[in-house]
Order: C-alpha cells, then sequence, then structure tokens
C-alpha cells in the first residue's frame, strides 16, 4: 500500500473514490487482509469442487454408453437444501427413480442411459420445478443451480404477482445479507435468474445502504484514520478538521452509491448487483468475478458494458471536487487514474465475494420473504 501511494500520492485517499464500489460488494476495511486469505479459499474450493462432476468429462475409449447426471439445489438466496426429493424420468417406455439431496444440496443418478431426460424437484414450503435435457452417451451431465421458489408444492409462485412483486420477494431476502452479521452485503444476489429491480427498487436499496448506521460508522473510521493521516490537510486539525473530513467522505459514498447504483442504472436500465455464480471450475469463477467489475446484467437479462458503474465511479469523483480543498482536487488525468484503479480493486473483491462473502453473509432460513 505504502508503495502504491508513494507512485501516486492521491491513492493514499481512496476512500474517496471507491467507498460506493466498496460498499456494494460488503467490503469492510479487512478486504485486503480477506484477499491474504484467498489461496486457502481457492484450495477449499477445489476440494469441495471434487465431490460433483462439474460438466462433461473426456470419455476414454470402450466406455459404456451409460452417464451420469448431477445437480445441486438451493433456495431463492442460494442456500443449499438437503432433503429435497429428485425424480428422474428417462427412456420410452418412461422409467422413473428418485434421490434425495445431500447437505450440500447435491444429488448425483449413475450410470443413466442416453436420451431425453426430465428432472422433477420438490421441498417443503417450496414450489416444484421440473428441468429438462437430453444425456449424451457416457456424458457427465452437470446442471446449473436449481433454485427453488418460495411456494406450495406443484404451484408456481409466480401466479397471481406482478414482476415488481416477486423482485421485492427476493429484494426483502437481500436486505438482511450481512457479512458477520453486522456489515451491509446487499448489493449481491445468490440467484442467478433473480427478477430486474424496478428504479424505485433500485433508489429504495441504494437509500437502505446510505443509511444503514454500519455505513454511517465505517464512514467515521474512514474520516478518523484520514485525519490521523493528515489527508486534505487543508481541512485542518482538531475537532472541526474531523467534522470536514466526515462530510467529505459521506458525500462522495452517497453521490457514488446514488448515482452509481440508483439514479444510471435506472435511466440505463442496468442492475447494480453482483450476481453470485458458485458453479464451475475455479478458474471460470475467477475470470467471470473480475469480468464482473465492468460488465452487469440488465433489465432484459442481457449482459453489457457496466455503464452505470464507470461513469458513476467517474461523476462521484468529479463532484468531490466541489467540497475538497483546492489543493487536493484530481485533475481529470488523475481522476480517470483512479477510477481505473478502482475497478481493478472491485475486480479483486468480486473475487472475493464470488469465494469468500457467501460464508461470511447471513441468510438464514428464517430471514425467506414470503410472498
Amino acid at each position: 500500500m505504502e508503495q502504491r501511494a508513494t507512485q501516486l500520492p492521491r491513492r493514499s485517499q481512496w476512500p474517496r473514490r471507491n467507498l460506493a464500489a466498496w460498499f456494494r460488494i460488503g467490503v469492510s476495511a479487512s478486504i485486503f487482509p480477506l484477499l491474504a486469505a484467498f489461496p486457502l479459499v481457492l484450495s477449499a474450493q477445489q476440494v469441495a469442487s471434487a465431490t460433483l462432476p462439474e460438466g462433461p468429462q473426456p470419455q476414454h475409449a470402450g466406455s459404456v454408453a451409460q452417464g451420469v447426471i448431477s445437480g445441486v439445489v438451493v433456495d431463492p438466496t442460494g442456500a443449499a437444501i438437503a432433503g429435497a426429493t429428485v425424480t428422474l424420468t428417462t427412456g420410452s417406455p418412461s422409467r422413473s427413480e428418485e434421490t434425495r439431496t445431500e447437505a450440500n444440496g447435491g444429488f448425483v443418478f449413475q450410470p443413466e442411459p442416453p436420451g431425453p431426460f426430465q428432472l422433477t424437484v420438490t421441498a417443503p414450503s417450496f414450489a416444484a420445478r421440473t428441468v429438462a435435457g437430453a444425456l449424451e452417451p457416457g456424458q457427465v451431465y452437470s446442471l446449473p443451480q436449481i433454485a427453488l421458489a418460495v411456494g406450495q408444492n406443484n404451484v408456481d409462485v409466480e401466479v397471481g404477482l406482478t414482476r415488481e412483486e416477486i423482485a421485492q420477494v427476493q429484494l426483502d431476502v437481500e436486505e438482511k445479507q450481512r457479512l458477520f452479521g453486522v456489515v451491509p452485503n446487499y448489493y449481491v444476489s445468490y440467484l442467478p435468474h433473480a427478477v430486474p429491480l424496478s428504479p424505485k427498487q433500485k433508489f429504495t436499496l441504494a437509500g437502505r445502504l446510505v443509511l444503514d448506521p454500519v455505513s454511517f460508522a465505517i464512514t467515521g473510521a474512514v474520516a478518523g484514520i484520514q485525519q490521523a493521516n493528515n489527508d486534505y490537510s487543508g481541512f485542518g486539525n482538531g475537532a472541526a478538521g474531523y467534522g470536514k473530513r466526515y462530510a467529505a467522505s459521506t458525500g462522495t459514498f452517497l453521490t457514488g452509491v446514488v448515482i452509481g447504483n440508483a439514479i444510471l442504472p435506472s435511466v440505463l436500465k442496468q442492475d447494480p448487483r453482483y450476481f453470485y455464480k458458485g458453479t464451475g471450475t475455479v478458474k471460470s469463477r475467477v475470470l467471470y468475478a473480475m469480468a464482473m467489475a465492468v460488465m452487469c446484467k440488465g433489465d432484459n437479462g442481457n449482459w453489457q458494458v457496466n455503464y452505470s458503474g464507470i461513469l458513476g465511479g467517474l461523476a462521484a469523483g468529479g463532484l468531490a471536487n466541489l467540497y475538497y480543498p483546492a489543493k487536493d482536487r484530481d485533475g481529470l488525468e488523475l481522476t480517470f487514474a483512479n477510477a481505473a484503479i478502482g475497478t481493478a480493486e472491485s475486480a479483486a473483491g468480486n473475487v472475493v465475494q464470488e469465494f469468500l462473502f457467501r460464508r461470511l453473509t447471513s441468510h438464514s432460513q428464517k430471514e425467506k420473504a414470503t410472498p
């Protein structure tokens, strides 16, 4: 960190530029110690991923034509559902077999004949879901996460609900997500196919983050660090200096969240959340998490450049020049340089989000919202 500060003196004041992205991924001041532990998380992930096949594997000559079908069943928060009933129907004439999910939500059917198949997943308090596919000879067919919606068995949870109401059910769960049960981790969806948020919901979520007591506490800690380092010396010292630093940090955080997570996503029809992947190889998940620093889901469900986040960071930096001391204001070149560094920091934070933060985020069964 000291070396970076020597090369870019203004980056010693990093909270000024990246608070919005920092809060959005739920990263507290401990993000870099968590990154130091990342290799251990990868090792644990590699061991865990060995329990279930992840995708089609090459078959050796002479292998039997039977295949394998596997998957993981989760609830709307992305938590595993143990004991769910999975019924596999294959063949013509059809035949059925049944199994139950393990503690990690996983299930496996093997050996299975090639051809079309259908899976029906049921669990108490959840709506049943049916998934269809086709198994090739000798294929290891690994399904993506099968998310069950809250509702009565054999009843589609979306019946009678508008799109905005379904999004609200999912959002109610996200607003209870906290790292260590304390730090807000609202801007991550553990439901891969979450319904897009309405503009009103985007502003509501931004407001919840800005007004959260923990946000005020962390902003206060940031201002204290700035005062201890005599950052923005033009603010002076003592209580008055701390008050100015606190107000400036709050202003930068507020503009970053409101512009980057609410205003621009509403205008550009983009989703400000990070969508947890949770499946695939370690390499594919790392690349996905890093790409999410510059990509996002549109409200139409398609992936696109994250103009909201990128322009939001630049806008917050530009507005900061209105209230920081004149000698501490960024020029245009440094503003763009800091934005690029901020994007790299977001990529690193997303990797930690993908592999570690879910383990540390509270989303208990009691917190599930029901329509």
